[in-house]
């Protein structure tokens, strides 16, 4: 069966400029700052959950993930860069590991859209509440007007799973590896179920696109 089509106003937001924006900066170029903040936007959205803990939001860095049949690959390209060491251009080199796996021209079709991953690096009120309710809202806002909602399910993987090994990997594969820390990361799975044009413009007002 063939994978949804996740609507193209979104992943032209959240991936393809997020995309543009790393390979500038894999390639060197002068990024103006202001852009890079903005950038950002695309990457830290506020995770909504609700449990023991009560109603709670928490900025976290998310990405999008290999598909399944990349995942093996993927790792284990990260890995190698990560064993080397930390060393100087090591984030350099991340970048133009991230950009040839995830980012890059192509590389479109070896990721899965309906999958978002991050860390747990708190293990505070959004872990108590995954915990007992695998529910969960990823507001993105990017001013003055881009505003998108993401909800779905959440899977929690932790040491031993190779999603597990994944995200941390791919966490450090651009900041100082911390490879000793891992097993106490958990990582989340967030399965996409629906997606809302939240933005300030007549498309969107909470307009549901998935």
């Amino acid at each position: 069966m063939s994978q949804p089509v996740i609507p193209d106003s979104f992943l032209q937001w959240a991936y393809h400029q997020r995309a543009d924006l790393i390979r500038r900066q894999a390639e060197g170029q002068e990024v103006p700052p202001h852009e890079i903040f903005l950038g950002f936007c695309r990457h830290t959205p506020a995770i909504v959950s609700y449990g023991p803990a009560g109603l709670n939001a928490s900025i976290k860095g998310v990405g999008f993930l290999p598909k399944a049949e990349y995942l093996q690959e993927t790792l284990d390209a990260y890995l190698a860069h990560i064993e080397a060491g930390w060393r100087e251009g090591y984030s350099q080199a991340g970048l133009h590991i991230l950009m040839r796996l995830l980012y890059g021209e192509g590389c479109a079709d070896r990721i899965d859209f309906l999958k978002f991953g991050t860390l747990e690096l708190a293990r505070d009120h959004t872990w108590k509440n995954f915990q007992a309710n695998p529910t969960a809202t990823l507001l993105f806002y990017q001013p003055p007007v881009v505003s998108f909602e993401v909800r779905g399910k959440v899977e929690i993987h932790e040491e031993g799973s190779p999603y597990h090994r994944l995200i941390n990997a791919q966490h450090d594969v651009y900041h100082q590896p911390a490879v000793e820390r891992w097993p106490s990361r958990p990582a989340y799975v967030f399965c996409i179920e629906e997606i809302y044009d939240n933005s300030a413009r007549q498309t969107g007002f909470g307009r549901r696109i998935y």
